[in-house]
């Protein structure tokens, strides 16, 4: 039995883990790389592996960094089973068609062939097979799995494996990306009882969040003094996760009449298209929400609210006087619409910037939360005089203090936990800290590390 580590290794993007049981052959997560320069070039490169050979590709969510070579993989040749959770097979398949003509365009760019192409996106969706939680499941006579609740995003899922290979008997368990709840939407993360090996993420691995109620009080405060002061709020999020998080926090702050009405802006073709598939599995929303729901309260509709899906509505937000809010991709601003509005916006001192997620090192947006004085956008050199506000209590991603307790819940003994999806030093900040508050041995691995289990 081995695992090999081809993505995702010392920095946060491109999960891809390969697992080998015997002569079945598992993936686990096939995602982007996304962020520098160097890393994007990795996107083009053949894969580590054969995708012929692999039976079983296991994507945990929706979001590119897991999923986002997932058709490559199926152009290169792969044509087994893709198994995730209901929620994660219909976000993916709209997040990825999307995905096509811009990677068309950052292909024709770097002079590369493209990556994938609509008809591998149709056969993705096709070769997916959806399973529910908590069922463990007989893949062969050598592997199980069980999906887990992860809480990072809708359908987002933690896998269980029990390896068998003749008279050896192996569990492993990755996290994918932990939850940082309780999230208004969103189940907790479940717990994982016991594990041989344990692939956890580290995104946050070396700092803490706000609480919960701290962030809503941000949120509403920073919104009241851009209103009392005429401002344009400008806030890159997520289409997937972030942006219907933050429709159900305004729904709320409105209908309690906590903020004025103003005009607020979703302009994002994906986020709206990605809404409506929320709207489908309200079944695997929280408790809370499908009470409000079933109460009569659209959570993703309030006085004010304006989707602008035509690319001619988004031009027209130029024409609604400020105070006003425009909520656009792409949420580390590495493109989409919110690059027009920063464009235009963002030398204006009394324009707020709000950052309410996790920027990747080398992004724009990880630019202009640094206070990086002139930034490049589209082309044109751009004075970021802004008002930089960040709200970090809107990750999606379980901070340091979670993710050990988390840990903390798995009965010893635990043989190895492998720290990944993080950047450097939040990853070697967490093995730290699993090692001496815990006592439990933990590795963070090298790109295309091999381990036998």
């Amino acid at each position: 039995m081995k695992l090999h580590f081809y993505g995702g290794a010392k920095v946060v993007t491109g999960a891809n883990y390969l697992l080998e049981v015997g002569k079945t052959k598992i993936v686990v997560e096939c995602g982007m790389f996304q962020g520098s320069e160097e890393l994007t070039e990795l996107n083009y490169e053949p894969f580590p592996f054969d995708p012929k050979i692999i039976d079983y590709v296991f994507i945990t969510h929706s979001h590119l960094d897991h999923c986002g070579r997932l058709p490559k993989l199926i152009k290169d040749g792969f044509s087994g089973k893709i198994i995730c959770s209901p929620p994660t097979k219909d976000l993916m398949s709209v997040a990825l068609a999307d995905s096509v003509h811009l990677l068309a365009q950052e292909a024709k760019e770097l002079g590369k062939e493209t990556l994938y192409e609509e008809q591998h996106v149709k056969k993705m969706t096709s070769l997916a097979e959806t399973y529910k939680f908590d069922k463990k499941i007989k893949l062969n006579n050598s592997v199980e799995f069980r999906l887990k609740e992860a809480g990072h995003i809708l359908g987002s899922t933690m896998y269980e494996f029990w390896l068998k290979q003749k008279d050896k008997k192996v569990k492993i368990s990755f996290t994918g990306d932990l939850g940082n709840p309780p999230t208004p939407l969103l189940n907790s993360p479940s717990q994982i009882n016991h594990t041989d090996y344990l692939i956890i993420e580290s995104a946050y691995g070396d700092r803490l969040h706000e609480d919960r109620q701290e962030r809503k009080l941000k949120l509403e405060r920073t919104i009241e003094d851009a209103i009392t002061d005429k401002a344009v709020m400008l806030i890159p999020s997520f289409a997937m996760e972030r942006t219907q998080e933050l429709l159900y926090e305004l729904n709320d702050l409105i209908e309690n009449n906590r903020i004025p009405k103003i005009p607020i802006f979703i302009d994002s073709p994906l986020a709206i298209k990605l809404t409506e598939v929320y709207k489908k599995h309200s079944k695997f929303f929280n408790r809370q929400t499908r009470y409000i729901i079933n109460s009569g309260d659209d959570i993703f509709s309030f006085p004010g609210l304006n989707f602008t899906p035509t690319k001619q509505e988004s031009k027209d937000i130029i024409k609604t006087k400020a105070p006003k809010i425009i909520i656009a991709g792409s949420g580390m601003s590495t493109g989409g619409r919110i690059l027009f509005h920063e464009k235009e916006y963002l030398d204006n001192p009394n324009t707020v910037f709000l950052v309410i997620g996790f920027q990747v090192e080398g992004t724009l947006g990880r630019k202009i939360l640094e206070g990086t004085p002139v930034v490049n956008i589209l082309g044109e050199h751009i004075k970021n005089k802004a008002k930089i506000k960040a709200i970090g209590g809107y990750s999606a991603h379980a901070d340091q203090k979670q993710l050990l307790n988390f840990i903390k819940t798995i009965k010893k003994p635990i043989k190895n936990i492998f720290i990944v999806q993080g950047e450097r030093k939040a990853a070697e900040a967490l093995k730290r800290k699993v090692k001496d508050n815990l006592s439990i041995e933990a590795t963070v691995p090298k790109f295309e590390q091999v381990v036998d289990l």
